[in-house]
């Protein structure tokens, strides 16, 4: 299929058959003319960028592509797609529900889209603000009148609109151990009620800091404006309406809707299927921040979607162009990467309502990206070129989507040059080398805590916002067990002349310090600390601050 080009041509210059351009008035004066060659360069060199969109749609090419990250990575499953023009020109699965059991992925596959829920959750309040039932500069307590942050003064402020752009002041995944590991006993009103104790970082409104908890707050404030349950509202207001007919939200049966992939780590140089899926889907707290599920064809229309502002669902736009603008306006900025520059040519980086802003290669770039233990997805729009790019992985693969996202995307940016798997790939690999291993070996050599070691952690232990937990003898081992997540359960070790935590699940991969502590006058406090400072930012054990509350039963 020919791209048809976006933009006019100079009326100094033509594109030519081969590519390439010429004046188009050679009878002129010298002076004239040198300056007319010069300007018609510079048109040539934009009219070069905007070939890269022209060419031929290479199905077969792309696929390659997908094959290329599959072997490289070997990568349980993935399922791909591409929108052109309104047009899926590729749908490509590959890979098993689970690894070794024979059951092929395919476009009706539900994966977990993890982040990508945010541009929905987002949506479905545009869609409140299209039909006057509230404004963006709403304050959250006129909505939810039991919401409140650790600042009188930023509950007060807190606007619909701040929910959606990370600008809270809070650290980076502030809360999120009320979410993940899961499944969990945390409820959605016990994450919002957490939030009062959460202590900011920063000033409130002064940068970007990527949460999930402040979505969740947003999806209760679009189901107490509709009166019905959030995982209702995203049926009816997103899923319905579009034709995203494989989506689920809420509570479902795994085995009624069928086709589902569960996440997948690499443990001991084989797939291991992680945080397996129980007959029963709970309708778990963090649907609005991430955890939404979708196929691969819902997500092609979900891409088409926002690739064609006046289409209509009925007699009127799904959304107003408004709404479409606030949704993809640049909101909070974001740090520019020396990777985005580099490999980009990229000139800003912000958030928008539940999107990524960036441009690409001189075009505009929406996007976003989604990760769960053993789930990556990743969805990216070009809209002046009319494409769309659907990522969607059920293993743990955070550099096969990015250098598999990048190659697809340079496909109809760039104009020359070698931008395939192997390519990326090197480049990650020379970005290690230059920087080195920042890890410091995080599973050193452990023994039995002496008593002496324990006496100041031993008993019942209390966090405002996280709950109790304890750290009690069970037989010969010491043991943390937290009552609200029961996946963060393990053995308490010394390494050195430290305690730590190793997590007994397989896919609770984030070990912790213990840091006791006694100030004068005040009960015994403990805190935590992630062994390796640059894992997930979702293991925020930095922010707990526990108080002792008895000793152990």
């Amino acid at each position: 299929m020919t791209r048809t080009p976006r933009g006019r041509t100079s009326p100094a210059a033509t594109a030519r058959s081969d590519g390439r351009c010429s004046p188009t008035s050679p009878s002129i004066s010298d002076d004239v003319s040198r300056r007319i060659a010069r300007w018609v360069s510079i048109a040539c060199l934009a009219l070069a960028g905007q070939a890269a969109g022209t060419e031929r749609v290479d199905p077969a090419g792309l696929a390659a592509l997908v094959d290329d990250a599959v072997a490289r990575y070997d990568l349980p499953g993935v399922a791909v797609g591409v929108v052109v023009d309104g047009e899926v020109v590729l749908r490509h699965a590959r890979g098993e529900l689970r690894a070794g059991q024979g059951e092929p992925i395919d476009a009706d596959t539900l994966f977990k889209i993890a982040s990508n829920s945010k541009a929905m959750t987002a949506a479905v309040l545009a869609r409140q603000v299209d039909a006057g039932l509230l404004r963006w500069d709403d304050p959250v307590v006129r909505h939810l009148p039991g919401f409140r942050m650790a600042d009188d003064w930023v509950t007060r402020e807190m606007q619909v609109r701040d929910l959606l752009i990370h600008n809270s002041g809070l650290g980076p995944g502030a809360g999120d151990l009320m979410l993940w590991p899961s499944p969990n006993r945390f409820t959605r009103a016990q994450v919002i009620e957490g939030l009062r104790h959460l202590q900011p970082r920063w000033s409130f409104r002064s940068r970007y800091a990527y949460d999930n908890s402040l979505y969740i707050v947003a999806g209760e404030v679009a189901a107490a404006v509709a009166g019905v349950p959030f995982d209702a509202l995203v049926r009816r207001e997103v899923f319905a309406p579009l034709g995203m007919t494989r989506c689920q939200a809420g509570s479902w049966q795994r085995d009624a809707v069928g086709n589902v992939a569960q996440p997948h780590a690499r443990i001991d140089g084989r797939h291991v299927v992680v945080r397996a899926d129980e007959a029963t889907i709970p309708d778990e707290p963090m649907m609005a921040a991430g955890g939404l599920r979708c196929s691969l064809d819902d997500m092609l229309r979900w891409a088409q979607v926002w690739l064609e502002p006046d289409a209509s669902q009925g007699s009127a736009p799904w959304l107003s162009r408004t709404q479409r603008d606030a949704m993809w306006t640049a909101h909070m900025p974001m740090p520019l990467t020396a990777r985005m520059r580099e490999w980009d040519r990229s000139h800003f980086s912000a958030y928008g309502y539940g999107w990524r802003l960036t441009d690409v290669d001189g075009t505009a770039k929406v996007s976003h990206t989604g990760t769960l233990k053993g789930m990556y997805s990743a969805l990216t729009l070009l809209p002046e070129r009319g494409v769309g790019i659907v990522v969607l992985i059920n293993g743990d693969a955070d550099e096969a989507r990015t250098v598999l996202m990048q190659a697809l995307v340079k496909q109809f940016t760039a104009s020359n040059g070698v931008h395939d798997v192997s390519h990326y790939a090197s480049l990650l690999a020379s970005e290690r080398a230059v920087q080195g291993d920042p890890t410091p070996l995080l599973r050193g050599r452990s023994s039995a805590p002496t008593p002496r070691r324990l006496a100041h952690v031993l008993g019942r232990w209390r966090d405002p916002w996280f709950g109790d937990v304890t750290i009690c003898r069970q037989g010969e081992a010491t043991v943390f067990a937290s009552e609200r997540s029961p996946k963060l359960h393990g053995d308490v070790v010394a390494v050195g002349e430290r305690l730590q935590v190793r997590w007994r699940e397989a896919d609770v991969d984030v070990d912790a310090w213990l840091l006791p502590s006694r100030r004068h006058g005040d009960a015994p406090t403990l805190h935590m600390a992630k062994v390796d400072p640059d894992a997930d930012f979702s293991y925020d054990f930095e922010d707990l601050a526990f108080v002792h509350a008895g000793d152990c039963r």
